[in-house]
């Protein structure tokens, strides 16, 4: 029985996670990078309908910015060659580097918010991908729907009202009697005039329903991912497509820095063993990896890939392992082990110091409050054994470090990036279109993407990840860093309160 139970609120928490693309639960998108030389910290919360108005909140690292305009430009095709008139954000409070503002997005798809900064020092351009999709259906408020039944029916009284006046009175010279046979006929024409009003309200609610329905039909349906283990210790992730939109394959996955497929294997519930792992393609819709040696377990998977049109999906399924002798971890394959979770799923780890197996250990400077919607910096570092940055520190993946995000009830689960929340092959096609130098800036400047396909010397100890809890409750953090050819992956727990609550 407590098998099944546990399946049964595996599959639950499956399906609670499902509505959601990019990442599992967390739609915000969280970016730093720099428009010429202003660095910017930028959070668009996409709209739940399209079409549908994205939220955009620009803080400026960088004093004197007189002005920032932004527009939504589709991330390509001859589309993203035409952008349209941009909008000018505003300051909200007396914050001068602190701006906000409201985008129109009109269709489903691959999108790019261009920033555009005047101030100063001049002028720059940033691009911030953004995938666009609806994720839900919005219903019409309980209140609302009562208010525009009564106001129909009145309309349909007052149409049936109309005719009848115009069949009767309306035809009499003032102070004349009606006669009997006008009386019937108007009494006739107020019956047409009712059945031709329902008519048209049953007409109209089957038009809405259709529509409705054929709307709902276009709600984002991640792609589906079903884990098998094969003979010689060989994970299969077959990948199908539940039916969302014709246009997209599975076979125009691109790399995504160096790689076709980033996935992250949890056990579950005690979320104790972690592995980041890269599946190689087969065939089309299908991933191989042969496994390193596994502690036996219940793993929950999610899977990050990204369409050549830069459209990132996370896919979501679980896989019963037995214990695994494999091979030994290689390349940019990485495992971690920390203290299991409570029984409850509170965090366990709320220390800002985690002790790394070889006696290294992983740093996080923690805000001082943790809570939910807000943009937050978080900040780690690695320490060697004796207390100091490592001489020998690396990039991993090209990047000072990775992230994951996952809540302890399995609804939400982030991937990031020193740059943020996007994926490094969207990013990177966002900032090409905006020229030579604005991409050659990204290359040297943004954080984390130093040294990117270049040299790994003097990689700083300590690496930053712009990002924002989605929800309240216990998360735990995954970091990984790298110094020789040993990655580090430091294991941290977070309570996260609702927005604005101050316990």
């Amino acid at each position: 029985m407590k098998n099944r139970f546990q399946a049964l609120l595996s599959l639950v928490l499956l399906l609670v996670a499902l509505p959601a693309y990019a990442h599992v639960g967390s739609p915000d998108v969280y970016v730093e990078g720099d428009a010429g030389p202003y660095k910017l910290f930028v959070v668009i919360r996409p709209p739940l309908v399209i079409p549908g108005v994205a939220e955009v909140e620009v803080r400026s690292q960088t004093a004197g910015i007189d002005r920032i305009e932004i527009a939504p430009i589709p991330l390509t095709g001859e589309a993203s060659k035409h952008p349209p008139v941009a909008d000018v954000m505003q300051r909200p409070s007396s914050d001068a580097q602190y701006f906000t503002g409201n985008l129109w997005i009109m269709a489903t798809g691959s999108w790019q918010i261009r920033v555009t900064v005047n101030g100063t020092q001049g002028s720059g351009v940033f691009s911030v991908p953004l995938p666009a999709t609806a994720t839900a259906v919005q219903k019409m408020q309980p209140g609302l729907g009562v208010l525009l039944a009564v106001l129909g029916i009145f309309l349909v009284l007052g149409m049936v009202g109309i005719v009848g006046a115009a069949s009767n009175e309306a035809q009499l010279d003032p102070g004349t009697k009606l006669p009997a046979a006008r009386r019937r006929r108007g009494y006739a024409s107020m019956a047409i005039a009712l059945v031709v009003m329902v008519a048209a309200v049953v007409l109209g609610n089957m038009w809405w329903k259709a529509e409705a329905a054929s709307y709902a039909g276009n709600v984002y349906k991640p792609l589906e991912m079903h884990a098998a283990l094969q003979p010689g210790n060989v994970l299969d992730l077959k990948i199908s497509d539940p039916g969302w939109l014709k246009q997209r394959t599975l076979d125009d996955f691109i790399l995504d820095h160096n790689h076709l497929m980033h996935l992250y294997m949890v056990r579950w519930p005690a979320m104790d063993v972690v592995f980041h792992l890269h599946p190689q393609p087969i065939a089309t819709g299908d991933f191989q990896l042969t496994l390193p040696s596994v502690p036996a377990g219940n793993y929950r998977l999610y899977a990050d890939v990204v369409h050549a049109n830069g459209f990132p999906e996370t896919m979501v399924s679980s896989v019963t392992l037995p214990f695994i002798s494999g091979r030994s971890l290689a390349g940019d394959d990485a495992e971690g082990t920390a203290e299991s979770l409570k029984a409850n799923g509170d965090a366990t780890l709320t220390k800002s110091s985690y002790r790394l197996p070889d006696g290294y250990t992983m740093v996080w400077k923690r805000p001082d409050t943790l809570a939910s919607k807000r943009p937050i910096e978080f900040t780690f570092e690695l320490l060697d054994d004796k207390g100091q940055p490592p001489k020998d520190m690396g990039l991993y993946m090209g990047m000072v470090g990775h992230a994951a995000f996952v809540k302890t009830d399995g609804t939400v689960f982030a991937h990031i990036h020193p740059s943020g929340t996007v994926s490094m092959a969207a990013l990177m096609m966002a900032q090409e279109q905006n020229g030579p130098q604005a991409s050659q800036e990204m290359m040297s400047d943004m954080p984390g993407m130093s040294g990117m396909n270049m040299s790994s010397n003097n990689v700083s100890n300590t690496v930053s990840f712009p990002y924002g809890f989605p929800s309240e409750g216990s998360y735990r953090i995954f970091i990984q860093m790298k110094h020789g050819d040993v990655v580090e992956t430091g294991v941290f727990d977070a309570d996260v309160l609702i927005q604005g609550d101050k316990k």
